[in-house]
C-alpha cells in the first residue's frame, strides 16, 4: 500500500503520514512510496499518529490470566470482565461486533486470546468466540467504515489494503465456496463478500475513478502568484466561435477546418497589453458534447457565443449547461452583430429564459456584442474577460512538481504520439517525467501553438508535448514524477489494473448471456474500423455512431484508434468483414494496395457529418424493407359454376377498381376472411383475360380453393417493399 492511499483511508494528508513514518524509523519516504506492512495495522490503529512498536491498545485487548487453582464460579469472573472490553456486552447477552479499528489493530492475537479465554473459562468465551465468527460473516451494515476497493482487484493487493494476509483472503472465498489463488481477478460480489467479513462496506469503483481520487500535492499559500485566465470558447456550430478567436488572435484557423466546423479542441494565448489570456476553441457540432464538456472542466471561465441572427440554438443551451455543471463564470458574446438580420436584444430575452440575467438588466452575467468580421467589440470582450478573471483571483503554484490535464492527443507519422497539454499547476520543462493514465513521457521537445520551440512552460500555457509512451487519452490529468523509472512503474500498474478489470467483465456467459447473444445474432451488424487523427474526433465520431438506432441494425465497431489507416487495418477488415472509416487520415501505400486487391471499402471524410450520413444511409440498406399491401379491386360473388379440371368458378360482378390475374386475392365471406389465395384463371366468357375492370362480369378461380359462395367478396390486392431508413 501507497503513503497516499493511506493517508486518504485514515483522513490525514500525505506530507503528515511522512512525517509520522519517519518518527516510526521509515525514512526516505514520498507519498507515492510503499508502507512497510508492519506498520500497517499499528498506524490505523493510531489515526495516523507515531506509536511504539507494541500498542497499549493491545494490552487492552490481552484477557487477564487465568487463577492458578481455578474454582468453576472464580474461574468464569476474570472473563466476564474481559468480555465487555471485547464486545461491550455482559455475560449472557448477546455481544455486538468490535469496533473496527480495534478488531484490525488486534488482528489474529486477539482471535488466539479469545481462544485461550475458551479454553480456561469454559462456556462465556466460547460463547463470545461463536458469536465473534456469527457477527464476523454477517453482512456488512450501513453503519460500518466504507472502503474503496478497484475493480478486479486481487486478494494480495485487498490483503495490503486490510492489513492482512492473501491466505486470509483466500481462505475466505474457500469457505463461501469460491477457489481463487493470491493473484486472481475478483469480482464485484467477491469483493463484497471479503469486506463485510472484515468489518468494511466496500465500495467498487473504475480504475479512472481511482486516478481521479489521487490526492493533491499540499499548496504552500506563500508560492501563489497570478497566472492567466483559461477561458473556453463554446456555443452553436456556425455561431463565429472560431472565427472570433482569429480576429482576437489576428489569424486564420477556419480556413483549415474542412466544411467551415471545428473539429478538435484548440488551445491559443492572446495578448492585450502585458496580460495574457489562454483560449480553449471547443468544436460546436452536435457530435463533439464530450469535448465541450471536457473544454468545461479545465476552464476558469466560459465565452459563450451566440449569433445575433440566429439566437439560441440546441448546442447553445447543452454548452450552457456544460459551463453551469462546471461552476464557473460565464460571460455571453452577441456575436455577427453587423448582419442585417441581426437583432441582439432578442439573444438577451431567450438567455433570461434560460435563466442567463444580463448586468444591464439587474443580472450578474456579462454581455459583449461583437462582429468577429468587422472586429467590432473585441477589445472590450477581452477587458470584460480580465475583469472576470480579476474578480476570481486565479492564482497557481509554479513551483513543485508539473500538473495538468491532456486537451487533445493524435499520433502523428513523424514525431510520434504527440498531445497537447494545459499546466494547472508547476512549471513543466523538457526533459522531465510525466505519467498520465497508463501512458509515461520523459519530454523529448515541446511547442508551443504556433510550432515554436519552448524549455518551459508556466502556469495556463498550453503546449505539445513529444515522447508518450503511446496516445495518452484526451482528458486525463497528468502529473510530474522524479523520473521515468518511477514513471514507466506506476504506468504499468496502472496499466494492470486495467487488464484485471477486463478480466472481470468478460468473465464466461451465464445461460441468459447466451439467450441474449442468439436473440442478437439474428440482427444483422455494420462491422467498422474508425480511424481518426486525433483522439478527441475519434471518440466524438465513435460515440456519434454508437448513437444511431440499434434495434433492428447494429453497428459494430470493431477497431477504434487514432492514426493513419495500416495495411494491418485492412487485414482486420478482410478477416472481420468490415468498413474502415477514416477522418483526416489517409492509408499509406501498402493499405492502399491491399484494400484495391482484396476489395475492402475504405471511406475517407473531412467532416463528421458526412461520415455520419453515409453510415446511416449503410445502415438504412441493412433494414427489413417495410411491407405495404395495396387494395387493387373488388368483386361480388353472384354464382358458382362446375368446371371439369378447373373446380369452382365464381362469376363475379367486379365492383370497385380492377381484378388481375396471379395477383392475390382473399375471399371474405360476412366480413370474415376464409381464404387469402392466388387468382389462378380469370375469364370473360370463355377467353382468358389479364384484367377485368369495374362494371364489367367475369369468371374467377381461386387457387386451391372450393368452398365459394354466392354473395362472397373476392378483394384482389398486391404487397409492396418500401425501402425504410433510419
Amino acid at each position: 500500500m501507497r503513503v497516499h492511499e493511506l493517508a486518504k483511508e485514515l483522513g490525514v494528508t500525505s506530507k503528515e503520514l511522512v512525517a509520522t513514518l519517519e518518527q516510526m524509523g521509515a525514512t526516505g519516504r514520498s507519498a507515492s512510496s510503499s508502507v512497510p506492512e508492519d506498520l500497517i495495522p499499528r498506524l490505523r490503529a493510531s489515526g495516523g499518529k507515531a506509536t511504539a512498536a507494541t500498542p497499549k491498545r493491545r494490552e487492552v485487548l490481552e484477557p487477564p490470566p487465568a487463577p492458578r487453582k481455578p474454582k468453576k464460579a472464580a474461574a468464569a469472573k476474570p472473563v466476564v470482565k474481559a468480555v465487555p472490553d471485547l464486545a461491550g456486552a455482559e455475560v449472557g447477552a448477546k455481544p455486538d461486533p468490535a469496533p473496527p479499528s480495534i478488531a484490525a489493530a488486534a488482528g489474529a492475537p486477539g482471535a488466539g486470546a479469545a481462544s485461550r479465554g475458551a479454553e480456561s473459562g469454559g462456556e462465556p468465551a466460547s460463547a463470545a468466540a461463536a458469536s465473534a465468527r456469527t457477527a464476523t460473516l454477517a453482512p456488512a451494515k450501513p453503519g460500518l467504515p466504507v472502503m474503496q476497493f478497484v475493480r478486479g482487484a486481487t486478494p494480495q493487493t485487498i490483503a495490503e489494503k486490510l492489513g492482512t494476509s492473501p491466505a486470509d483472503i483466500v481462505k475466505i472465498l474457500f469457505m463461501a465456496g469460491e477457489m481463487v489463488t493470491a493473484t486472481t481477478s475478483l469480482s464485484d460480489e467477491a469483493i463484497e463478500l471479503i469486506a463485510a467479513d472484515m468489518g468494511n462496506q466496500a465500495e467498487i469503483i473504475g480504475v479512472e475513478e481511482e486516478l481521479d481520487a489521487e490526492p493533491e500535492e499540499d499548496v504552500d499559500e506563500s508560492q501563489l502568484v497570478p497566472r492567466p485566465p483559461v477561458v473556453t470558447v463554446m456555443g452553436h456550430v456556425d455561431h463565429g466561435k472560431t472565427k472570433l478567436l482569429d480576429a482576437v488572435r489576428e489569424t486564420d484557423v477556419v480556413a483549415g477546418e474542412f466544411g467551415g466546423i471545428t473539429q478538435h479542441i484548440g488551445a491559443y494565448q492572446a495578448h492585450l497589453g502585458e496580460r495574457v489570456i489562454t483560449f480553449i476553441d471547443t468544436p460546436g457540432h452536435e457530435a463533439f458534447t464530450a469535448m465541450r464538456a471536457r473544454g468545461a472542466q479545465i476552464t476558469d471561465i466560459v465565452v459563450l457565443v451566440v449569433a445575433a441572427d440566429d439566437g439560441v440554438m440546441p448546442q447553445t443551451v447543452e454548452a450552457l449547461d456544460h459551463a453551469k455543471a462546471a461552476g464557473v463564470p460565464i460571460v455571453v458574446a452577441v456575436n455577427k452583430v453587423d448582419k442585417e438580420d441581426a437583432d441582439p436584444v432578442r439573444v438577451r430575452t431567450q438567455m433570461v429564459e434560460l435563466g442567463i440575467v444580463p448586468s444591464e438588466y439587474g443580472g450578474t452575467y456579462e454581455f459583449v456584442d461583437v462582429s468577429a468580421k468587422t472586429k467590432v467589440g473585441l477589445d472590450t470582450l477581452l477587458e470584460t474577460i480580465l475583469l472576470v478573471a480579476d474578480l476570481e483571483e486565479l492564482k497557481g503554484d509554479p513551483t513543485g512538481h508539473a500538473r495538468g490535464a491532456v486537451i487533445e492527443a493524435h499520433l502523428d507519422k513523424g514525431r510520434g504520439p504527440v498531445a497537447t497539454v494545459l499546466v494547472q499547476k508547476g512549471t513543466l520543462s523538457a526533459g522531465d517525467a510525466l505519467v498520465c493514465g497508463t501512458s509515461f513521457a520523459k519530454i523529448r521537445a515541446m511547442m508551443d501553438e504556433n510550432g515554436l520551440s519552448l524549455i518551459h512552460a508556466s502556469l495556463s500555457k498550453p503546449v505539445q508535448i513529444l515522447g508518450w509512451s503511446h496516445v495518452p487519452s484526451a482528458g486525463d490529468d497528468f502529473r510530474e514524477v522524479d523520473d521515468e523509472r518511477e514513471a514507466r512503474h506506476i504506468a504499468s500498474e496502472r496499466e494492470a489494473k486495467m487488464r484485471a478489470a477486463e478480466l472481470v467483465i468478460s468473465r464466461p456467459p451465464t445461460l441468459s448471456d447466451l439467450m441474449r447473444q442468439a436473440e442478437r445474432a439474428e440482427v444483422p451488424e455494420l462491422n467498422l474500423i474508425v480511424k481518426a487523427d486525433v483522439q478527441g474526433s475519434l471518440g466524438a465520431l465513435s460515440d456519434a455512431l454508437l448513437k444511431l438506432p440499434q434495434e433492428e441494425v447494429r453497428v459494430n465497431i470493431v477497431r477504434a484508434a487514432a492514426g493513419g489507416i495500416t495495411e494491418d487495418d485492412i487485414s482486420l477488415a478482410l478477416a472481420s468483414n468490415c468498413i474502415v472509416i477514416g477522418f483526416n487520415v489517409r492509408p499509406d501505400k501498402q493499405a492502399r494496395d491491399l484494400a484495391e486487391k482484396e476489395g475492402v471499402d475504405v471511406r475517407l471524410y473531412r467532416v463528421i457529418y458526412d461520415a455520419i450520413d453515409d453510415i446511416k444511409a449503410a445502415l438504412s440498406g441493412m433494414l427489413k424493407p417495410e411491407r405495404l399491401e395495396k387494395h387493387l379491386g373488388t368483386a361480388e360473388v353472384r354464382a358458382t359454376f362446375r368446371v371439369p379440371k378447373l373446380g369452382v368458378i365464381a362469376g363475379c360482378y367486379v365492383t370497385q377498381g380492377a381484378i388481375t390475374r396471379d395477383g392475390r386475392a382473399r375471399v371474405v365471406r360476412d366480413s370474415v376472411v376464409v381464404y387469402d389465395g392466388k387468382v389462378a384463371s380469370l375469364r370473360r366468357f370463355k377467353e382468358d383475360v389479364r384484367e377485368v375492370a369495374a362494371g364489367y362480369e367475369c369468371g374467377i378461380g381461386i387457387e386451391n380453393f372450393q368452398d365459394i359462395k354466392e354473395g362472397d367478396l373476392i378483394e384482389a390486392y398486391e404487397v409492396r417493399e418500401v425501402a425504410r431508413t433510419i
